[in-house]
């Protein structure tokens, strides 16, 4: 049976294959329930990557996106589900993987997702007081940010 039949029979959602890599394509309410299974169920042990595709005039704006690998089969898997504009909001991976602290906190700085169950969503790649999140495809990239100055070292 192929990792794309065991995917859907364990989880019983759509699943595509993208660049030789099976995608996983989850609704928001049921993220947190797929990572679950896939690592319980099917081995996926490693969380690689959390991050977010925008996707301006489409309903939902945004994918969240989480690639997961199987260290014992040597397999990637990609999960994906839509969350709003208006109410961007998906469950945290943190309950089940804890590099998903660092992974998620960079996704709410760049897009302004926010990971519920994660409570340090503090920027990491951006400093307190920087308006706006820069990888959405609408960022005025021309914004003038708040200088800061630099501290001693």
């Amino acid at each position: 049976m192929s990792l794309q039949e065991r995917l859907q029979g364990a989880l019983g959602v759509e699943v595509t294959v993208s660049f030789g890599m099976p995608v996983v394509h989850v609704d928001a309410a049921q993220w947190l329930a797929a990572a679950r299974t896939l690592r319980d169920a099917l081995g996926f042990d490693m969380l690689l990557d959390v991050t977010a595709v925008d996707w301006p005039g489409r309903l939902p704006r945004f994918d969240v996106v989480a690639h997961l690998f199987a260290t014992a089969t040597q397999q990637r898997v990609r999960v994906k589900t839509g969350v709003q504009e208006h109410s961007p909001v998906v469950d945290s991976l943190l309950p089940l993987y804890s590099g998903a602290a660092f992974l998620e906190r960079e996704c709410h700085d760049m897009f302004g997702i926010v990971f519920q169950g994660n409570a340090d969503l503090r920027p990491i790649l951006l400093y307190e007081g920087f308006v706006g999140h820069p990888l959405r495809k609408d960022y005025d990239k021309h914004h003038e940010q708040p200088l800061v100055p630099y501290r001693d070292s």
